[in-house]
């Protein structure tokens, strides 16, 4: 059953990165791609580590931030670094646990908030160990302003 859990969580986790790469979502792809993340994540947590768990709840909140539901989002986030925090996972999960809070803020509107996570990730890069995962880390972060 582990295996089965793994491959759905993946394949879940993939077909969210689609529908949030659609151009054109309608309000079905919205539903499906919030579906598909809360099931990557639900099944990462039957069969996966903490590092799997905390990168679904980071992918639910980036949902929630793309469609707007800013306090959703937050409340996923705020559960990634959490969970980045108890288990002392870094590196680029780190910086994208902050990344995620600082999306959720701007999605709030509450930019001083969103400044300050943002700094934060800036912070947490530091220590982002591949080359290809700071650059990709720092692009992220780029689309981050009031």
């Amino acid at each position: 059953m582990e295996k089965t859990n793994r491959q759905i969580a993946v394949y879940c986790f993939n077909e969210t990165w689609t529908l949030m790469d659609k151009k054109n979502r309608s309000i079905e792809d919205n539903f499906k791609m919030l579906h598909l993340a809360h099931s990557s994540c639900y099944h990462w947590s039957l069969c996966g580590t903490a590092l799997e768990i905390s990168r679904g709840e980071w992918q639910i909140s980036r949902v929630n931030a793309v469609l707007g539901y800013g306090e959703a989002a937050l409340r996923h986030a705020q559960r990634c670094l959490d969970l980045c925090l108890e288990n002392h996972i870094g590196d680029w999960d780190l910086a994208f646990a902050y990344e995620a809070l600082a999306r959720s803020y701007l999605t709030l509107k509450d930019y001083k908030s969103m400044n300050q996570y943002k700094l934060k990730a800036l912070k947490a890069s530091e220590s982002i160990k591949e080359k290809d995962d700071l650059d990709y880390t720092l692009e992220a972060l780029k689309d981050l302003h009031d």
